[in-house]
């Protein structure tokens, strides 16, 4: 917002009016009235400028009773959860239970560009504040609704926790060992990934209404925004018919064998891959030439031209061979050790940081990235 601003100022419609500034969305406004579903988007919003107004009812926002808390105490203030993700927020009280707190919800939002919510479907409609009621008082006016399987369909009333959502959503088929169940990824990512596409989809809609349109309903469906974002599954089932499985730490579905791309080293793991053509070729040479200096190379890692290898083609075989060499030479060192001679040799290798390593990384540490609160 413009410096000095007040709330009682009804905001533009025409971005092109809106006040010069460095920030991507400064002089925009929003209200955030989510939950744990949509948090993140309302944060990704006020990080790029814009006024995000987090509303919560008179009792404090559920969310706040989320763990882990800080020095594990479980209080409503201590949530490191809420407090991540509503970072850069302001925040008011509002009951949408009552009439009047309606009656002032309806007035706030003539005066805002955008409202986030997570509602179950039908929640705001039954209070009598439903997108067709809002974009008569506003009629450009962006609403960005959150739910686990969107506003209508068979499934759009159901209830989903993280591990629900992670398997209809098709990650969890591909997650785990080929031998044992489907896993779910440790920390909950479902509704990271919907508040995400939200936050990209409400920026789309406010570029869209700068350039003559009008407001509109976004209907974000966190199963939805799991099945697009299965990175290569979709393109290797619609090109060639195939369901990418489990592979535990190897890459399938790139040539006739697996390949092992997380490897255990002396104090974790690091990643690192043959990659084929000119992209490899020079990493692969590279460590190809460290095996012989640590005296692991065989006569066939020699008489290898690594320009012509085509790893699409490697059998099971070979690359069990240049597995073994290669997994005697990584439990040598520790993956800080591995990682600089990586750079040092021009590999394609990085190291599996855990959060202590990411604590102590000096990178981050040069930009600032840790803030004492």
């Amino acid at each position: 917002m413009a410096e000095g601003r007040e709330f009682t100022e009804p905001m533009p419609g025409d971005s092109s009016r809106r006040p010069a500034s460095r920030n991507l969305l400064s002089g925009y406004r929003g209200l955030d009235l989510t939950n744990e579903r949509g948090l993140l988007c309302g944060r990704m919003l006020a990080d790029l400028g814009a006024e995000v107004i987090k509303v919560e009812p008179p009792r404090g926002d559920p969310t706040r009773n989320i763990g882990p808390f800080y020095q594990d105490i479980p209080h409503r203030e201590r949530s490191l959860l809420w407090s991540a993700f509503n970072l850069n927020k302001k925040g008011i009280t509002l009951n949408l239970d009552s009439v009047d707190g309606r009656s002032l919800f309806r007035r706030l939002i003539g005066r805002v560009d955008f409202l986030l919510e997570s509602f179950d479907p039908g929640y705001l409609v039954g209070r009598g504040l439903g997108y067709e009621v809002l974009k008569e008082l506003n009629p450009d006016l962006i609403v960005t609704s959150i739910t686990p399987y969107g506003q209508n369909g068979p499934c759009h009333h159901y209830q989903a926790s993280d591990i629900t959502l992670m398997a209809t959503g098709g990650y969890m088929y591909m997650t785990g060992e080929p031998d044992r169940p489907p896993l779910r990824i440790s920390q909950d990512q479902a509704y990271l990934h919907a508040g995400s596409e939200a936050a990209v989809a409400t920026m789309i809609a406010l570029y869209h209404r700068g350039n003559g349109g009008r407001g509109q309903h976004i209907d974000v469906s966190a199963q939805a925004s799991l099945l697009t974002s299965t990175v290569n599954a979709i393109p290797f089932w619609e090109m060639e018919g195939m369901a990418l499985g489990r592979s535990g730490p190897y890459r399938t579905g790139l040539s006739v064998s697996r390949q092992r791309q997380l490897w255990e080293c002396k104090n974790g793991y690091v990643i690192f891959y043959f990659a084929g053509g000119s992209f490899g070729a020079g990493s692969n040479a590279a460590l190809a030439a460290w095996l012989e200096t640590e005296g692991l190379a065989d006569d066939f890692l020699r008489s290898v031209d690594w320009e012509t290898f085509d790893m699409a083609m490697v059998s099971e075989e070979v690359e069990g061979r240049v597995e073994d060499l290669v997994s005697q030479l990584f439990s040598r060192y520790t993956s800080d050790e591995l990682y600089e001679e990586a750079l040092a040799r021009g590999l394609t290798l990085c190291p599996v940081t855990t959060p202590s390593d990411l604590v102590a990384n000096p990178h981050l540490a040069a930009r600032n990235f840790w803030v004492h609160v």
